[in-house]
């Protein structure tokens, strides 16, 4: 029996592929508080890098599945996140005592409230810990079904497209890149804190 790490990227990618992007960043797109614990930019990336072929390797994905299997993950996880908050109501952001869920609410709603649903939904997508909890706030909030929808969908395809070619790029013109996938996943990491980081900073 294989044993497999959800929060680790290397371990879903060698134990189940594509497939494992696809249910991946589904439920981090759409499952309130489970999505905040799963990799979804660090699980992207890598997977890009090993569709990659150079001289020295051939491909360990495919990049048409992983493109794919991230487009579906994301807006199916998107529209599952929006339905839990529609139905569930502000009762359901406010139930969880975690303080990592209840600050994504909190910037979530400051996001919609400022740049409006569609440059919100969109732009939320690259902003960790506002991602798994934005589609549930948006549900909550009552925003239209066809707005969500629509603006959703260009946000989810976006980011998972991006992240999965920028790895495809660097893996193909990189050799040996997939030996490195630790420390550029840590990097991703930092990049991806940069715009709370900046948020906290104009706060204060």
């Amino acid at each position: 029996m294989i044993a497999v790490n959800p929060t680790d990227s290397a371990s879903l990618l060698a134990a189940f592929g594509a497939l494992g992007v696809l249910v991946v960043i589904f439920a981090e797109s759409g499952l309130l508080v489970v999505g905040f614990f799963l990799p979804g930019d660090t699980l992207l990336f890598p997977a890009g890098v090993l569709c990659a072929a150079t001289a020295d390797r051939p491909p360990r994905l495919e990049l048409w599945q992983v493109l794919v299997c991230a487009a579906v993950g994301a807006v199916a996880g998107g529209q599952l996140g929006y339905l839990i908050g529609r139905h569930g109501g502000r009762p359901l952001l406010d139930r969880s005592s975690r303080p990592r869920v209840q600050a994504g609410v909190v910037r979530a709603e400051r996001l919609l409230a400022r740049y409006g649903y569609g440059k919100a939904l969109v732009i939320g997508r690259f902003v960790p810990m506002v991602r798994s909890v934005l589609h549930p706030a948006a549900g909550a909030l009552g925003v239209p079904v066809r707005t969500f929808t629509v603006w959703q969908t260009v946000g989810g395809v976006l980011w998972s497209q991006s992240f999965v070619l920028a790895g495809y790029a660097l893996g193909s013109s990189v050799s040996h890149i997939d030996h490195y996938l630790l420390p550029l996943v840590a990097v991703i990491v930092v990049l991806s804190m940069l715009p709370l980081l900046v948020e906290a900073r104009r706060r204060r």
